[in-house]
């Protein structure tokens, strides 16, 4: 930071009894009301240089005592007290910090050159010009201050001149940055020489207010010279300073303390921020967003700006990662934790906007290839939150059913956000694993994942006949079905859980393959089978508790099978054709 210093005398002024003066050997004649102080000052160094007190002043003799009264000036007591000093000869220090405020007040003293040859206001442009609009933090300070003086600024062309400044140097190139610049990104360090970075420039102008920062943004994004990205960089640090954290729970409680006046704030940053945003697609990342919309949400902006956010984060959604789902819910502890209402309107704004735009185009196109990416992360999105033991089936069943059904080409995560359910909530209706079991397919699950999902004990019998189905479809087993079904009914009667070993086949992460497509009506089929086996299934228990005679229940039960597989390779000929 520059600094301008001005006169050689030592600071005499004092307080005395609610009153400032200066020592002098020649008494006070000028007594000067400003505001709730007193001033006891001399005519004969002041009147020379401030047009406002010869006014006031005009007709009084030179060595008698006057009163004038001043209110308001600008700056206040201090900026009066510069210009004071300087009409004495008192050595003052001028910067970024004051050099504002005693402009303002120099003004209204009118300390011009037509009073004054070489005056007081002549000496602040000229620094204003030489030395602050030259450096870059120099020329923020200043810009800040005007926050304090809007108007006065205005007029005086200090907002536009220090807007322009940093402009230019925003747009300088990083390789001729030869000033000192805020940047505290972790890894970055000055002291190894390495090269400016290209937003060197973010961190120092998000400490102006929002209307001052939303000036550069615009004056930078007439320009055309900077990418799209940077400039939301820019947002995104604003963002960041500014607006409460939604991830963090201490921030978010500290934030409910706040006044009226400071949530009214942010929402306004909130809304400028929104408006401010490129309207080019990937100009700021989804997890960036999501966070706003989250934001947007705990604050209760209007409709507009959150629907203008759903709007953006539902076009980004294929770029989305788990960690940028992840958002705690503040409610009370009997609540699920995570944020699942944020997730959901995004992947149902997400589903409503693909089905518009590219439903009939061919599976090897980019659309087909978004949808799959955004079903991907979904499911891992639900393998994390199916953990929370607060967690609603209805909520898992809304996510995962919002996608279509051409989403997926493998259910095997889907599955495992499954089996994660099942062991956090072991107590589960039965009524609800059929309901959560409902949207799996078994036909898109891969051989490593029906071999785990046969032994499955969580899973409801229903779904374990399917996979038996689909699994003696894809090719001989070593295993019967029946031999299968019975032990499983055996272990959940002795209240046997599955190994750990068979657990770790279903977190193993299978890598993907090709579907066989999708046929709705052989999966109808299949499951309509399901009930008859597992009749033969109670009958075969019944057999072994000696309720059914043994020799005519063998050839009945083995009948069935037969049938059951005849029936199987029926349909499947008949979907073949």
């Amino acid at each position: 930071m520059k600094f301008m210093k001005l006169g050689t005398r030592p600071d005499t002024f004092y307080t005395e009894l609610a009153t400032r003066t200066v020592e002098s050997d020649t008494p006070a004649n000028l007594v000067l009301q400003l505001n709730n102080i007193t001033y006891l000052l001399h005519k004969v160094p002041l009147l020379p240089k401030c047009g406002l007190l010869q006014q006031l002043c005009l007709g009084s003799d030179e060595k008698e005592n006057s009163l004038v009264e001043i209110s308001d000036i600008p700056g206040g007591e201090d900026a009066f007290e510069l210009c004071a000093k300087y009409c004495y000869g008192i050595t003052i220090n001028l910067s970024a910090n004051n050099f504002l405020p005693a402009l303002c007040a120099a003004k209204f003293l009118r300390m011009t050159e037509s009073v004054e040859k070489g005056n007081f206001i002549l000496k602040l442009e000229t620094f204003f010009s030489s030395c602050i609009l030259g450096g870059w933090k120099d020329s923020i300070t200043t810009l800040q201050a005007t926050s304090k003086l809007p108007e006065l600024s205005e007029d005086l062309g200090i907002v536009r001149r220090c807007i322009d400044s940093i402009v230019e140097k925003i747009l300088t190139p990083p390789t001729k940055v030869l000033w000192s610049y805020t940047y505290t990104r972790p890894g970055y360090n000055k002291n190894n020489r390495l090269p400016v970075p290209r937003d060197w420039w973010t961190e120092d102008i998000s400490d102006l207010e929002i209307d001052l920062f939303r000036c550069i943004i615009i004056a930078i994004r007439a320009t055309n010279l900077l990418p799209p990205q940077l400039i939301g960089e820019a947002l995104h640090v604003y963002a960041s300073q500014w607006l409460p954290d939604t991830r963090s729970i201490m921030s978010m409680e500290s934030f409910m303390s706040e006044p009226s006046e400071t949530k009214e704030r942010n929402r306004r940053i909130l809304k400028s921020i929104v408006s401010m945003l490129h309207p080019e697609r990937g100009s700021v990342s989804f997890g960036f967003l999501l966070r706003l919309l989250s934001i947007g949400n705990f604050l209760g902006v209007s409709s507009a700006t959150k629907t203008e956010l759903l709007r953006r984060s539902c076009q980004q959604l294929e770029e989305a990662s788990v960690d940028d789902l992840i958002f705690p819910k503040y409610s009370s502890s009997e609540e699920c934790q995570y944020n699942i209402e944020l997730v959901l309107a995004v992947v149902e704004s997400y589903c409503m906007l693909w089905r518009r735009q590219f439903v009939g185009k061919d599976e090897d196109n980019q659309p087909l290839s978004s949808i799959r990416k955004v079903a991907r992360v979904v499911d891992l999105y639900l393998q994390v939150i199916s953990k929370d033991v607060n967690l609603q089936v209805s909520k898992v069943v809304a996510i995962a059913g919002a996608l279509p059904h051409i989403a997926r080409p493998q259910h095997d995560e889907l599955y495992r956000a499954i089996n994660t359910y099942l062991k956090v909530h072991p107590d589960l209706e039965k009524a609800g694993k059929k309901r959560l079991c409902r949207i799996l397919d078994c036909q898109k699950l891969s051989p490593e994942v029906r071999a785990h999902a046969v032994k499955n004990d969580r899973l409801p019998l229903r779904t374990v006949v399917q996979v038996l189905f689909f699994d003696q479809e894809k090719g001989p087993r070593d295993s019967n079905p029946m031999e299968i079904l019975a032990k499983r009914k055996q272990n959940m009667a002795r209240g046997d859980h599955q190994p750990p070993e068979a657990d770790g086949i279903a977190n193993k992460v299978v890598p993907p393959e090709s579907s066989g497509g999708n046929n709705k009506d052989h999966l109808k089929k299949i499951r309509a089978l399901a009930p008859e086996l597992e009749k033969k299934l109670a009958i075969g228990d019944a057999v072994g508790a000696g309720v059914v005679p043994k020799g005519k229940e063998a050839i009945a039960t083995n009948t069935s099978i037969e049938r059951s597989r005849s029936e199987g390779r029926s349909i499947r000929k008949r979907d073949c054709r």
